[in-house]
């Protein structure tokens, strides 16, 4: 008895799993992906990983491009530039990077996964302070007074490179108390009251209008960042990859752009 149950359940295991691949495989086909199933439901998706200074610009330009792609979503992935161009080198899914700095576009364009970057605008540095000014910082040399406490961007990130290069160009050394990996996590540094200053992009300090005060410094022309966008070349969304970068390029991705702070190329 014991015997013929175990035989029935051999024969079902196997017929099982014959009904489940066919019914994956369809009538000899391969089994769909989630891209295909995706685009057989109508839905397409865009991933872009952008510079965490574009979170305001790009998340408006995102939900431009939805009104004018029905069915189509726009997925963001906003950090440091540097973190991003690894995360693609590594293999992570994307059809669109947009870098604070061409060395961090370089690292994906010298794997061979992106060609012919462009340069859409610039972004240079700017003081931002709490809206009190409690350390009275007015200029770039204030930074270098060891009571007040400072926060930069990481070196290794584009708002931390740009750092250096001005106050090089200035001939100071400033001692941060913090090191943060991305502009908007050093920018928050001030706004929470953690620091009396920080050195963050023109558009961030813009972006908290109200919660903090920026103070403009001669310097920080000697460091401006080019932003450069490009299709992956492995890009899942290849077509809609390259019309969304068409419209950070358009007319309408500029208005959008210079109304934050940044800069024309």
């Amino acid at each position: 008895m014991v015997f013929r149950r175990l035989s029935r359940w051999a024969v079902a295991v196997p017929v099982a799993l014959v009904i489940a691949g066919l019914s994956g495989c369809g009538s000899g086909e391969p089994a769909t992906s989630s891209a295909s199933t995706s685009a057989a439901t109508g839905t397409k998706e865009v991933d872009v990983f952008a510079a965490a200074s574009l979170t305001g610009t790009f998340t408006e330009l995102g939900k431009a491009f939805e009104a004018a792609h029905p069915g189509a979503t726009v997925k963001f992935n906003f950090g440091s530039s540097a973190t991003l161009a690894q995360q693609i080198v590594q293999g992570a899914p994307a059809d669109v990077f947009a870098a604070a700095s061409p060395a961090t576009m370089k690292t994906v364009t010298d794997a061979s996964l992106a060609s012919g970057p462009t340069t859409f605008v610039r972004n240079k540095l700017e003081i931002a302070a709490p809206k009190d000014n409690p350390a009275k910082v007015d200029e770039l040399k204030d930074l270098t007074d060891p009571k007040v406490k400072v926060a930069l961007c990481a070196e290794q990130v584009p708002c931390g490179a740009a750092a250096v290069k001005a106050l090089d160009a200035a001939g100071l050394k400033v001692t941060p108390v913090t090191l943060e990996q991305d502009v908007k996590a050093t920018l928050t540094k001030v706004e929470l009251g953690e620091v009396d200053a920080a050195l963050v992009y023109t558009t961030d300090v813009i972006a908290a209008a109200g919660k903090v005060q920026g103070i403009a410094f001669p310097e920080a022309d000697k460091a401006i960042n080019d932003y450069p966008i490009a299709t992956l070349s492995k890009a899942p969304a290849g077509d809609l990859a390259e019309q969304f970068v068409d419209l950070v390029l358009s007319q309408q991705g500029k208005d959008v752009l210079t109304k934050a702070g940044f800069e024309t190329p």
